[in-house]
């Protein structure tokens, strides 16, 4: 099953309101695309004398997401078809969903894939509970049959879930065992040509409760099957895990960065979560959250180096989310603001 794809004019008319993309007719737009400006196999053009070197964007074309769930409050108070239509306007081309129900009536998931494709909004990925003590729950331990009918429904490259591999403790053996239900799950999604994915928050990076020597993050990626079950990197969790969890229980330093990991096995991270927040050693988390662009993580240089892992082919897909943004819409919007205009020099 192929993900449903934004016509050409559709993704042509959202790229022209990008102005910060730098943008111009013809061969500007076929640079974009991803399709290069002269004939294969020719050398750069060198810019001319007195003028800058030309500007590409760091954001792959065509793959600004956002997670739903930053949007909640607004689902419920306007809807689906109304968000999806700012969203549009933003210059977002895909959305990750955290549910399928809004506040002003009642709406079928098939309803929702036509609104999203209306719109020009591919759906790239949804996040799904793992599991529930109520039997009759909607998550993948209790309903995965109707869980990835959803998802095909809705067009979805990836289905996925943010819960924590840790339902049967924090033990090796618990994340062991969470791990092989994962690669059920995963088996499902491919058969229906979908990814399995796990969303961290920042405990994932702890250490275990049985050995604080082994990374419980560590067992996840090795005792899961890398046909089957993919990751989506949290950036900002993912950070603050560093912060946190740098230190074993017993005092060794095990600092980690989180780009290695992705560096490491780059085809394992379809997908991730851009958030950002301002570094307070005082906070618990030892950041503070705020909007895409407002703080200290450097997404510029980390998309880079997920680029560099592409080798001609971009294969990964960028979510902006806020847990509590103040005004979601204009959250939204700035973030979409920002990531847009970061660009890299081209070489001459």
């Amino acid at each position: 099953m192929k993900r449903r794809k934004t016509v050409d004019a559709a993704l042509a008319h959202r790229l022209s309101r990008r102005g910060m993309l730098g943008v111009t007719a013809g061969a500007g737009a076929t640079a974009l695309l991803g399709l290069g400006a002269g004939t294969a196999g020719a050398a750069p053009r060198a810019p001319a004398a007195g003028r800058p070197a030309p500007t590409r964007p760091v954001l792959p074309p065509g793959r600004l997401g956002i997670q739903l769930y930053s949007l909640r409050d607004k689902i419920q108070e306007i809807g689906f078809a109304s968000v999806f239509k700012e969203l549009s306007e933003f210059g977002y081309d895909e959305i990750e969903y955290a549910g399928y129900t809004q506040g002003i009536g009642p709406i079928s998931v098939k309803q929702i894939a036509r609104l999203a494709k209306s719109y020009g909004l591919g759906g790239i990925g949804s996040h799904v509970n793992y599991h529930s003590d109520d039997p009759a729950a909607y998550t993948f331990a209790t309903s995965l049959g109707t869980v990835l009918d959803d998802a095909e429904t809705l067009g979805l490259e990836h289905i996925g879930t943010a819960s924590s591999p840790g339902r049967y403790g924090n033990t090796v053996d618990a994340w062991k065992r969470a791990a092989a239900e994962f690669n059920t799950y995963g088996e499902a999604a491919r058969a229906r040509g979908m990814k399995f994915y796990q969303h961290n928050h920042g405990d994932e990076f702890a250490f275990a409760a049985d050995d604080p020597d082994v990374r419980l993050y560590d067992v996840l990626l090795a005792e899961t099957d890398p046909r089957y079950v993919f990751l989506e990197m949290d950036i900002y969790w993912a950070y603050t895990a560093q912060f946190r969890f740098s230190v074993t229980p017993e005092g060794r330093p095990r600092p980690f960065e989180p780009i290695d990991y992705v560096v490491q096995q780059p085809h394992r991270y379809p997908l991730f979560h851009v958030k950002d927040g301002v570094h307070d050693p005082q906070a618990a988390d030892g950041y503070d959250m705020v909007d895409v662009g407002d703080g200290d993580i450097d997404y510029k240089t980390f998309i880079q180096k997920v680029n560099a892992t592409h080798k001609g082919r971009t294969t990964h897909h960028w979510q902006v989310e806020h847990d509590q943004p103040v005004d979601s819409l204009k959250f939204a919007r700035r973030s979409a603001d920002h990531l847009h205009a970061l660009t890299e020099r081209r070489r001459g």
